[in-house]
């Protein structure tokens, strides 16, 4: 399990934090949350920093595919309440910027102002769809190059500390290839960009060759048709950063279905049954770690202590009465 030092990132705003991980020389290997809870928890194991999935994101808010359905109000929402909800940085997806360079400009605004430390932001035309499944086309190099340009400028204006991290959906597009996805990304460092992302290597040759070719730090998305690898073998090839943006999305998809077939199938005493089990698990206090347990210091310190006695006769989970417990 990876650590921070929380204490250090409430200091630090989280685009200089992001920054500073990097710095270290070592493969930053970030999971994909798709929500402030699914955040959360990943925050609460330990993880250094945190990726907000666009596929997840369009899954949970809307129940449909990374198809460019979400709109840019919704994906920046969504990265604000996971900012919000964590103490690591979080880096974003950003589909194609939601239109052209001017588009972009407002894009990468809005998203400073979520708080995230970074984004990624690839070169497919409107509607874009996920980057492992088939149907892809790309906007010309020039528009791309000019879309990464502007994103540079505005990210410079707000805070230069943000990392902007260049996609390239070339190597699966339509007519596209791994050579024109290197070219693309090479363009995109020279235009502004902190990373280069090709997206939907196939093969370990294929990601040992992007490492090879491409001219700056290279951003890794560990999934679909692309090749699973341990983290010394990313450090070996000097891979920067690496995501597995829908594991926890399908980890929660399968315990969903599961509960659902056992109530299902055995009614809704299966809940308790379930309710009983998840008090065995580090997460089983569901009240504390959503929160109720600062809620209540909180109160304590701030509020006058007519608004506590609340407390007194009420049911329910209660942080005194439980470290009593004890």
């Amino acid at each position: 399990m990876q650590t921070t030092d929380t204490n250090h990132a409430t200091k630090v705003k989280a685009t200089r934090r992001l920054r500073e991980l990097l710095q270290q020389g070592k493969t930053l290997f970030i999971p994909g949350c798709y929500n402030a809870m699914s955040a959360k928890v990943l925050d609460h194991v330990g993880f250094p920093a945190i990726y907000m999935s666009g596929y997840g994101t369009s899954l949970s808010l809307l129940g449909m595919p990374d198809a460019g359905l979400t709109t840019m109000t919704e994906m920046q929402a969504n990265a604000r309440n996971i900012a919000n909800a964590v103490s690591v940085p979080v880096i974003a997806d950003a589909d194609n910027g939601y239109g052209n360079a001017i588009n972009v400009m407002r894009c990468v605004r809005e998203y400073i102002q979520t708080g995230v430390a970074g984004i990624h932001i690839e070169d497919q035309v409107a509607p874009k769809r996920c980057g492992h499944v088939a149907g892809r086309e790309v906007i010309p190099l020039v528009e791309a190059v000019g879309k990464i340009r502007a994103a540079d400028r505005a990210r410079r204006e707000l805070d230069p500390d943000f990392v902007l991290i260049a996609r390239s959906d070339a190597r699966g597009a339509h007519g596209g290839s791994l050579s024109d996805a290197i070219d693309r990304v090479n363009a995109y460092l020279e235009a502004g960009a902190d990373m280069a992302f090709v997206e939907g290597p196939t093969s370990i040759a294929e990601v040992e060759r992007v490492c090879e070719q491409v001219r700056g730090p290279v951003f890794y998305n560990m999934t679909g048709v692309s090749p699973r690898m341990s983290l010394e073998q990313m450090q070996q090839l000097g891979i920067a950063m690496t995501i597995t943006a829908g594991t926890t999305m399908r980890a929660t998809l399968q315990a969903v279905y599961d509960i659902a077939v056992k109530l299902r199938d055995e009614g809704p005493l299966a809940e308790a049954a379930f309710i009983d089990a998840f008090k065995k698990h580090p997460l089983g206090d569901v009240h504390t770690f959503a929160g109720f347990d600062t809620i209540r210091a909180l109160e304590n310190e701030f509020l006058p202590q007519e608004h506590l006695d609340k407390y007194a006769d009420s049911i329910g989970h209660q942080p005194e009465k439980k470290q009593n417990a004890k």
